[in-house]
């Protein structure tokens, strides 16, 4: 099937390095590919609109006749700004953008008092057509590249996250610091409230978790059933809708985690404070409450505004030790609430729920920000023990709200956390790399069972190709994004699910909080406001890949300079990929990524074998293949770029 002639396109269009386009027509159609001459100046994300332009011949004979297309009008730019270092470069005054997918630099005509080697924000401005470069107006001057504070900052500005808040929602924070906690408390006496004050109630997180958005209660009844509570802050009782801290949490829509710090998406008289759920201080939640049988099963379900009293702040690593102990604070309620999860998590992976266990990367920085270990995060039972909680109560209140919306009551919408079945062709393509490895992965017409991945992810515990065949595995899924559509979540083997346990930070929570509230008889959500629910669950969704893009930058960039002093050593490692260009490999102390350029593999002419993902000798016959353990060289480590170059050892 080829692009219609007659039809006009609009969509967003994906730029390479050297400025050429791509840009998708149809799931059994070829993107149509988009000469750099024939651009208009799109940059890699820009809604676009595209005429097909018959076939297109490289010039140079490399690559076959393919279906082409002409960019004839830029509908709406990906991004405004863009986060880069002040360089010069034949008498022009250049940034050199951070961001790899930006193929071209930007001039800048007034530097101000920005010097050359400094990092700038800088909004992108005119690009007359018959220029090569765009021109840009710098915003803010960050500071001198290469100095941690100034690229921590630069990694979260590049993707639109300011650590400072504009002066409306700075307003509204002073205004909660001398007025909220008497505000707190006088709702705390407010008798539509119900009151578990008097139950046990801890709240577990991180040891170095500033904010403490969930808790559990729990409690055994009379009849041999327990009462389970999970309680989140109140977010939604202290940000109104429409006020200027509700439209500063609606534009961040998530708060961002870098390996040094986290830039909030409330302020910290909220996020530290009146919103975190303390130990020994009153504190208003909107919770899910749980009756459960012996076998974990729901009985009865409560959801509602609530007060509560933390008796016990836990540090993962301390509940953990009061389990194993078999004694110490609150080991009662600690040990019911273990024996009902691992129940809770058994009925959950028989009915298809994928248990990808994916390690964590932990970057411990000494005082001026220098990396001095990396490790993995350990996940103990108390970690599965609060996921298994969440996870029930995230699935209970979407199943709430769907019954709710279904019956055509004055409330007609909801939001969705939704992950689709996995793409047909990508489930055949795992399967042919896995056989490719020596597994074999049920699946029929591109379809797969989570217990047939289970079965597979359970099989390769431990062995040296685990970390790999998770990735591979993870890859080939789709990515979980908001949606008022709900279309069930197939990771979690879940008809229904949404995100309602961490309003502190993410906002689609604290919309789930109002519409609880709303159906409870509480403050209406307009009409209006609902229409902008598909608006808001997109860019949710674009945000949320955001921070985790900086959180993973940020991750790299330490990785890459706690290696920059170790050039010339030699380190075990894996293949994580193969392509035309060379070898991906994962150093496995670190697991930092790096790449073995194609002409730096060996003392032979080495070809892509793609089908079975290997690069190939032609004389030697010598092999290397995905999964493949290598020991290697580090020959370079390239800090600003977060990118490794290694050799193979001799």
């Amino acid at each position: 099937m080829s692009a219609d002639a007659n039809i006009i396109y609009e969509g967003p269009i994906t730029m390479t390095r050297k400025g050429i386009g791509f840009f998708p027509v149809g799931e059994d159609t070829e993107d149509l590919l988009i000469p750099s001459e024939w651009t208009n100046h799109a940059l890699s994300g820009d809604i676009v609109k595209v005429a097909p332009a018959g076939a297109y011949r490289d010039p140079s004979g490399r690559m076959p006749p393919r279906a082409a297309g002409k960019v004839v009008e830029i509908i709406s730019r990906a991004r405004e700004t863009f986060v880069g270092t002040l360089i010069e470069e034949n008498g022009l005054t250049l940034l050199a953008p951070d961001y790899k997918k930006m193929h071209v630099p930007i001039v800048i005509m007034d530097r101000g008092n920005a010097h050359l080697g400094d990092k700038l924000l800088v909004r992108l401005g005119e690009w007359p057509a018959d220029k090569e470069y765009p021109l840009g107006t710098i915003e803010e001057v960050i500071g001198k590249a290469g100095v941690h504070e100034t690229e921590m900052r630069a990694l979260a500005l590049g993707q639109g996250f300011a650590s400072d808040f504009p002066p409306g929602a700075v307003a509204d924070a002073e205004y909660l610091e001398k007025h909220g906690r008497l505000t707190l408390a006088d709702e705390a006496k407010n008798p539509k409230r119900r009151d578990f004050r008097g139950i046990a109630t801890c709240t577990i997180d991180p040891f170095d978790a500033k904010d403490f958005d969930d808790a559990l209660s729990v409690r055994a009844l009379p009849d041999n059933t327990t009462e389970v509570g999970v309680h989140i802050a109140d977010v939604s009782f202290f940000v109104k809708p429409g006020s200027a801290l509700d439209k500063e949490a609606v534009h961040r829509a998530t708060s961002v985690y870098l390996v040094d710090r986290t830039i909030p998406m409330l302020p910290e008289i909220l996020s530290n404070d009146l919103c975190s759920l303390r130990p020994n201080e009153d504190r208003l939640a909107v919770s899910a409450v749980f009756t459960l049988d012996g076998d974990a099963r729901i009985l009865d379900t409560w959801f509602g505004e609530t007060v509560i009293h933390s008796k016990k702040r836990f540090t993962y690593e301390e509940a953990q030790e009061v389990l194993d102990a078999g004694t110490g604070v609150m080991h009662a309620e600690l040990s019911t609430l273990l024996d009902l999860s691992k129940k809770i998590r058994t009925s959950r992976q028989a009915k298809g729920a994928i248990e990808f266990d994916t390690a964590e990367v932990k970057v411990k920085l000494n005082a001026e920000g220098k990396p001095i270990a990396i490790t993995l995060k350990e996940r103990k039972e108390t970690n599965l023990l609060i996921e298994d909680f969440m996870l029930l109560a995230n699935e209970a209140v979407a199943k709430y709200l769907s019954e709710l919306t279904a019956n055509g009551g004055p409330h007609f919408a909801s939001l969705y956390r939704v992950h689709e079945t996995p793409d047909t062709d990508r489930i055949e393509n795992l399967a042919h790399f896995l056989r490719v490895l020596g597994y074999n992965l049920k699946t029929q017409a591109g379809r797969v069972t989570g217990a047939e991945l289970n079965r597979l992810l359970e099989g390769v515990k431990g062995k040296p190709e685990e970390y790999l065949i998770k990735t591979a595995t993870l890859r080939s899924m789709a990515k979980a994004v908001y949606a008022t559509k709900n279309i069930g979540h197939f990771g979690l083997g879940f008809d229904f699910y949404t995100h309602f346990t961490s309003p502190i930070r993410r906002y689609p929570d604290l919309v789930i909080h109002r519409l609880i509230k709303a159906h409870a008889g509480g403050v209406p959500i307009t009409p209006q406001e609902m229409q902008e629910f598909d608006t808001l669950a997109l860019h949710a969704s674009e945000r949320e890949v955001a921070a985790s893009d900086a959180e993973r930058d940020s991750i790299k960039m330490k990785q890459v300079e706690f290696l920059a002093d170790k050039v010339g050593q030699e380190f075990d490692a894996v293949i994580s990929g193969v392509t035309e260009r060379g070898l991906y490999v994962e150093e496995q102390t670190t697991h930092a990524d790096g790449m073995i350029r194609i002409k730096d593999v060996g003392d032979d002419y080495f070809e892509y074998d793609e089908k079975h993902y290997r690069l190939v000798g032609r004389r030697t016959k010598k092999a290397f293949q995905l999964g493949d353990p290598i020991r290697v060289k580090l020959i370079a480590a390239r800090i600003p770029e977060k990118e490794l170059d290694f050799v193979p050892a001799t």
